[in-house]
């Protein structure tokens, strides 16, 4: 009987390639916010952060195993490095501090649960981690409780839906075009149905 927890060629090919295309879409992201903060005002960024923790929806649901969420966030996080990105090298710390969220929630459940409450509450997960973080580096401590409290909310909320509802959705499209036959989200699905 193979190792389950084993990663195969194929997984990493699958968390590398993820890495690498969710990199380029974040830094484009990078794009909306700053028109969108141009316009809304700073809590943009709490508005639109579940964006930059999809990937690790994404491959966690499509793997299904330990590691999963976390590293495809740090690949991304590279790709982004490698890309010029002006964040520089902080970049790997913060998708290592994102994916370790949504990691935590999918550790949780011993890494056998990926329905959509899951994939939502490993945004939430994202986004709770990624507010400590910010909150100190940016010094958080220093703003309004009111306004912490919405953006707390704003990025809870974010990582919810643009993470988790959003990744979930991305997920059943690709698991419908085959792509991604014999993989553990397909062998969960055949036994769902067996």
């Amino acid at each position: 009987m193979p190792n389950r927890s084993a990663w195969t060629l194929r997984e990493t090919l699958i968390i590398s390639v993820l890495g690498a295309v969710f990199g380029v879409l974040y830094l484009g992201w990078v794009q909306v916010w700053l028109v969108l903060q141009a316009i809304f005002g700073a809590v943009t960024m709490d508005v639109v952060m579940g964006f930059w923790f999809i990937v690790s929806i994404i491959a966690a649901a499509i793997i299904r195993k330990p590691g999963a969420a976390l590293v495809s966030e740090v690949m991304a996080a590279a790709v982004q490095v490698l890309l010029g990105s002006p964040a520089g090298l902080l970049l790997l710390l913060t998708g290592l501090v994102q994916g370790a969220g949504a990691e935590a929630v999918f550790a949780a459940t011993r890494w056998r649960r990926y329905s959509l409450p899951v994939l939502m509450a490993a945004g939430m997960g994202a986004a709770v981690f990624s507010f400590a973080y910010t909150w100190i580096r940016f010094d958080y401590g220093s703003l309004a409780p009111g306004l912490l409290v919405v953006m707390f909310a704003l990025r809870l909320a974010s990582g919810a839906l643009l993470a988790g509802l959003l990744g979930h959705y991305i997920v059943k499209a690709l698991y419908r075009t085959g792509v991604l036959s014999g993989l553990a989200i397909d062998r969960d699905a055949r036994a769902a149905r067996a």
